[in-house]
């Protein structure tokens, strides 16, 4: 095996469920700063943060990717009429990875995640041993937190068109679109009818179960918003930090000029572009769980 390479790996749910992904080992055998879970965006298979899974082990971490179920290697071969959810992503996904990833590596257990990412380890009862977590963008898409600008355009494609769409199909067909990989059905639904809180979406008896689970995560957690993310606003993200009532958050926004762009925007910080700015600089806080962008600090409401 070359320096770096890949192992394809299945990680097994307490459900039974089998995950598929790979493990990324650390450049240089027992000098490993952690052991990184990177948790995929909606849609999003992991493939697309395998070159930052490589970046990662080449500076002395071991770094586990993983499809959700129904996503990826973890598709199942019929999805239409699919009960996946969003809290079987957190409750049941991430866990497992976690507990994974913990029974591998003797290195500190720590956790990247995008979009949806940064907000389903809070579900998972490993969520606990987290010891860091550098989120970006991480929201769970209540529409009254996008941003104002496009707030009319995506309420039209993810609350219109993606649930109509879904009864139709019986998933969403993101692939044939090229919006995103195919969703269950419901975590489409989830997405679509989410309101201002997540818990809604559990049945009433779960909402407190829920809610202390995310509070039981005591990660020192560094959330990024970028200023041109239509999706992983300040507000947002604030939203999502809330629940981490248990964990030290600080939250940062940047803008693309910070890195001498035009646009970053939701997606692109996971291209290898950023290999020697942001992506340096996210070692900072994965290595010594400094904030390496002290003068971006956003102060958080109160309860936030």
């Amino acid at each position: 095996m070359s320096e770096n390479a890949p192992r394809e790996v299945s990680i097994a749910c307490r459900d039974g469920v089998d995950l598929g992904g790979h493990v990324w080992p650390a450049s240089v055998p027992g000098q490993v700063h952690g052991a990184v879970v990177i948790t995929p965006a909606t849609g999003v298979a992991a493939r697309y943060y395998h070159r930052y899974a490589r970046f990662l082990a080449g500076h002395g971490f071991d770094v586990l990717t993983f499809d959700y179920r129904g996503i990826g290697l973890s598709r199942p071969a019929r999805l239409r009429g699919s009960p996946i959810r969003w809290r079987d992503w957190g409750e049941r996904d991430v866990d497992a990875a976690l507990r994974f990833m913990a029974a591998r590596s003797a290195a500190p257990l720590m956790l990247v995640g995008h979009s949806i990412g940064g907000f389903l380890p809070g579900l998972a009862e490993s969520g606990a041993t987290v010891t860091r977590m550098l989120t970006m963008g991480a929201q769970y898409a209540w529409w009254g937190d996008y941003a104002p600008r496009e707030r009319a355009g995506l309420l039209l494609k993810w609350h219109v068109a993606m649930p109509a769409l879904t009864a139709l199909f019986g998933y969403f067909p993101g692939k044939r679109l090229g919006w995103l990989e195919d969703l269950p059905a419901g975590v489409a639904h989830e997405w679509s009818f989410r309101g201002p809180r997540f818990e809604t979406s559990h049945p009433r008896a779960e909402r407190e179960a829920a809610r202390a689970r995310m509070a039981m995560v005591r990660a020192d957690i560094l959330a990024v918003a970028m200023s041109d993310d239509p999706l992983g606003t300040v507000p947002a993200l604030s939203r999502t930090l809330a629940y981490y009532t248990g964990a030290r958050r600080t939250l940062v926004h940047l803008s693309p000029a910070d890195y001498g762009r035009q646009a970053i925007g939701h997606f692109s910080l996971f291209h290898d572009s950023h290999a020697e700015g942001f992506w340096r600089d996210t070692l900072v806080f994965l290595r010594e769980g400094r904030n390496p962008w002290p003068g971006h600090v956003v102060e958080l409401a109160a309860g936030g």
